[in-house]
């Protein structure tokens, strides 16, 4: 299983979201219109980690609000 988290704000990514200009900039961006938190992928390592996950096998786990999908002009947001 191979999990793909998005922009978190963590230290490693703070040149990103630390500028609170670029973070607003950043997250106007997102299909959720916020950038992710910690606990945005400790949720998805509950998940995978309890019974629940446990038929789950070979996927890729995107946890990235929406980032993938595009700009939220392109989500059709705007």
């Amino acid at each position: 299983m191979l999990f793909a988290p998005g922009l978190i704000k963590t230290r490693l990514s703070e040149r990103s979201w630390k500028d609170p200009a670029v973070a607003k900039a950043s997250a106007a961006e997102m299909p959720l219109l916020r950038l992710g938190e910690p606990a945005d992928i400790a949720s998805v390592v509950l998940f995978l980690a309890s019974d629940l996950a446990s038929y789950i096998t070979g996927e890729t786990i995107v946890v990235d609000g929406g980032g993938l999908v595009g700009p939220v002009s392109y989500a059709g947001k705007k």
